[in-house]
């Protein structure tokens, strides 16, 4: 596994200035994805649209330029898979955050061995117990700071994100400036449900991580990842439910 430190890459010559503030223009390419007329409307084979907002995205800005976040669960196994043979050249990097699950750490090493490469470890500061007094600083610091160092380089990332997986996730678009991070980001499964990822893994054989025969459908780091439906199981019997990422 690689191991990159926390501290910022140097900078290359990018769509945006890494600096962001709420001030920086949004840049031209922010126009609308250009998919096929039987895919505009959210018509057509899952497959086939996730194929096209990819290709898209890769006409937009170069696969060199695009990053997908690999979260170790079930979308990712789909998003790797698509990535790798729409946008091979795309960076692939992870949030070690040191307390992932052992099922985590183990479907990422499938992973490398299956498709011959290396997922970039980003790891950020760690505070003994925080995890308890402070989640959200705890995200802030180990998932939060470490995105955004790992994103310098990019003008397009990838997520997993559906609509599906909760009511805060309903209206995500599959391709938006992001403004929390200074770049564009592309969702490519925001359409996709439950049924056609599992669909994808096991017609297509692809590793995923085993938490999830277990009754994880949401799978985090270990001191607030619970089993349970949809997203119930993070940050159980908190009012917490996102980690800062995506919002």
């Amino acid at each position: 596994m690689s191991a990159l430190s926390s501290s910022k890459p140097e900078q290359a010559n990018t769509l945006l200035d890494r600096e962001y503030s709420p001030d920086t223009p949004i840049p031209e390419v922010v126009s609308e994805l250009s998919l096929p007329e039987d895919l505009s409307a959210g018509r057509g084979n899952p497959v086939e649209r996730a194929e096209a907002v990819l290709s898209e995205i890769v006409h937009r800005f170069g696969a060199e330029r695009i990053a997908l976040a690999a979260s170790w669960q079930k979308e990712t196994a789909v998003l790797v898979d698509l990535v790798q043979r729409v946008a091979p050249a795309a960076r692939i990097f992870t949030l070690d955050t040191g307390v992932l699950f052992p099922h985590s750490y183990a479907v990422w090493r499938e992973v490398e061995q299956r498709y011959g490469f290396k997922v970039e470890a980003w790891k950020g500061e760690w505070v003994d117990g925080l995890w308890d007094a402070d989640p959200d600083r705890c995200c802030h610091l180990r998932k939060v700071v470490p995105l955004r160092e790992a994103l310098a380089q990019a003008d397009c990332w990838l997520t997993g994100l559906r609509r599906d997986q909760s009511p805060e996730r309903a209206n995500t678009p599959e391709y938006a400036w992001d403004e929390l991070h200074g770049l564009f980001k592309a969702v490519p499964l925001a359409t996709w449900s439950e049924r056609d990822v599992w669909r994808y893994i096991f017609e297509r054989g692809l590793p995923y991580n085993k938490l999830h025969d277990e009754g994880y459908s949401s799978i985090g780091c270990t001191h607030c990842t619970r089993a349970g439906e949809g997203r119930e199981g993070r940050w159980a019997g908190t009012a917490k439910t996102e980690c800062g990422m995506h919002a």
